[in-house]
């Protein structure tokens, strides 16, 4: 077991490993932000994102609300639509499954399919689509509009889901649900994005344990594009709200243990917002992906966190000597057709918006960088 406070040694090695995959190269991808509805069958103790309906004015985003502020982050250069909502609202609540009704549908993931479509269709942004556990039929039912996906698998600690703990009221949180969402993924070869939760409650083996568990699905079916690491972050009024946020000690570990264990094709990630003062000490930990940065809009599942500025990030991958790229929310080596992993029509559309190598064409000086 790596000692936490005394790392330096694995740090070198994970910058060796991930300089030997990824080169000097850190990404980011340029994104709009779209909480399709705030609604949720689950309970997690820490989340602010959730609301029940007296509590929202509006159930779902209507598809002119989203072409909206698509058509906003289209003019400041974003490339990805990333559509965050609740698990299957219609299960636990009247007015959902009424509202879904009332406009000819009748779950939410069918009304973020046709969502989807018309965003893929009318745009140049891509959707990429994060909402909770899905079906084989139903992952399957998106590949026609999206280059990729997501679910985070957050922890396979069934720790977490006793009672008091912070998963005691989100069964879709069960890890079982989770890989089996990530498995039907693997099965329709889905570039999918997926990774842990940290700082819940769970134990340094259990961080082992979640990164061994994603590793062994890409072992079996190489389609996770992405790992994210993603530090709990306490909020006021929630179960959670006087817990300790994680260490930057405990985030380093868990980052350098990711690296090490999934070697160097995998892109790690950590979130730049969610440690605004220290975001850049993590480069040496070996990510090379600072996840979905918007121009536009906020961070819904964590507001209170800002964006840093894209120069921002640019400057601090230039003090260790790596350069920053505009992505898609697809990576590059995942666009190649004969590699079978996004649809024709789709890969046609990233074709015609990417350089040479796969990144966003026209480099930084779109973003004032």
């Amino acid at each position: 077991m790596l000692a936490h406070e005394n790392i330096d040694a694995a740090r070198a090695l994970a910058w060796e490993i991930v300089r030997s995959g990824k080169n000097n190269v850190i990404s980011f991808s340029p994104k709009v932000f779209l909480p399709l509805t705030h609604l949720c069958r689950d309970y997690c103790g820490y989340c602010t994102f959730r609301k029940d309906p007296g509590e929202t004015k509006d159930l779902y985003m209507t598809v002119d609300d989203v072409i909206k502020v698509v058509k906003t982050g289209e003019k400041a250069g974003c490339k990805e639509a990333l559509f965050t909502l609740g698990e299957r609202p219609e299960l636990k609540y009247q007015e959902a499954k009424e509202w879904l009704a009332g406009n000819g549908y009748r779950t939410t993931l069918e009304y973020l399919k046709h969502v989807s479509e018309v965003v893929s269709s009318e745009t140049t942004l891509f959707p990429h689509v994060n909402p909770g556990t899905m079906s084989y039929r139903e992952i399957n039912g998106f590949k026609n509009s999206n280059v990729s996906m997501g679910l985070m698998l957050e922890s396979t600690s069934e720790l977490l889901h006793q009672k008091g703990m912070p998963h005691e009221y989100a069964p879709s949180k069960r890890p079982a649900v989770r890989m089996k969402t990530l498995q039907n993924a693997g099965k329709l070869r889905v570039p999918f994005t997926t990774g842990l939760l940290i700082g819940l409650g769970e134990s340094w083996l259990d961080v082992l344990q979640g990164i061994a568990a994603i590793k062994e699905l890409n072992d079996e079916f190489g389609h996770i594009q992405e790992v994210i690491i993603q530090n709990f972050r306490a909020k006021r009024n929630t179960p959670m709200g006087g817990c300790k946020d994680p260490s930057e000690q405990y985030l380093s570990w868990c980052l350098v243990c990711a690296r090490i264990i999934l070697g160097p094709e995998i892109n790690i990630q950590v979130p730049p917002n969610l440690s605004p003062g220290s975001y850049q000490n993590y480069l040496k930990d070996g990510i090379n992906d600072w996840g979905g940065i918007s121009p536009v809009t906020v961070d819904y599942v964590n507001p209170e966190a800002k964006w840093p500025t894209i120069r921002a990030l640019a400057e601090a991958c230039s003090e260790e000597n790596l350069v920053l790229k505009a992505r898609f929310p697809v990576y590059p080596e995942f666009i190649d057709p004969d590699k079978g992993f996004i649809e024709e029509s789709l890969y046609d559309k990233v074709k015609t918006q990417s350089d040479d190598d796969g990144y966003v064409k026209g480099g930084l000086g779109q973003y004032g960088v």
